[in-house]
Order: C-alpha cells, then sequence, then structure tokens
C-alpha cells in the first residue's frame, strides 16, 4: 500500500496541537478592510479550530 501524500497547501495553512487539535487562521481578513470595523479585524486574528464537519477530510489530506 503506498503512502498517502500530503496536501502541501493544506499543512502550510493547518497546524497540528499537542492534543491533535486541528488550527486555522480566520478567513476574511486579506482585502476589503476599510469598511470593517477595528473590533471585527482584531477577532479575525485569533485561530479557529477546524470544524468536526471538516476533521476528517483535512487529517486525511495531512496524512495524520
Amino acid at each position: 500500500m503506498p503512502k498517502i501524500k500530503t496536501r502541501k497547501g493544506l499543512s502550510d495553512r493547518i497546524r497540528v496541537t499537542r492534543t491533535g487539535k486541528l488550527i486555522r487562521a480566520h478567513a476574511w481578513k486579506s482585502h476589503l478592510l476599510e469598511h470593517k470595523s477595528a473590533k471585527r479585524k482584531r477577532a479575525f486574528r485569533a485561530a479557529q479550530s477546524v470544524s468536526a464537519a471538516d476533521a476528517g477530510r483535512v487529517r486525511r489530506a495531512l496524512g495524520i
């Protein structure tokens, strides 16, 4: 059985914690920022965990 290749684009974007949780950056902070409030932009800085519905597919794509 061959090894599963890692999806490199995904491996750059997702980090795995020691407990095995998947952490990702928040979306919507790349452009069109002038009409977004400072509070909203600050909230985008915080990391989020990958949803449970997507976690299985992400783990497989990462080769975990």
